[in-house]
């Protein structure tokens, strides 16, 4: 299993939880990356304390921490249209 952190609702760092969640798998065109570090940015930040709920309505559970660094792990297929 894969960990991720996640949140319910809006709110402060209090309402983020690391979840256990299925390993991932790359599909077609896509790279699996095995994450080394990550971090929340300002904008993922204010996504989840509400700020920006007009304009980026956060769907729950959601996910935070989109800044990763880390090595490919896998590559989906590549199709002729990705060639």
């Amino acid at each position: 299993m894969s960990r991720a952190v996640r949140f319910d609702g809006y709110g402060g760092i209090d309402v983020l939880q690391v979840v256990e969640v299925p390993d991932p798998v790359a599909g077609p065109g896509e790279v699996l990356v095995r994450v080394k570090a990550t971090s929340i940015n300002p904008g993922e930040a204010k996504i989840r304390d509400g700020s920006l709920h007009s304009r980026f309505p956060a769907t729950f559970p959601s996910g935070q921490g989109s800044d990763l660094a880390g090595v490919v792990d896998s590559v989906g297929e590549i199709g002729r249209a990705h060639v």
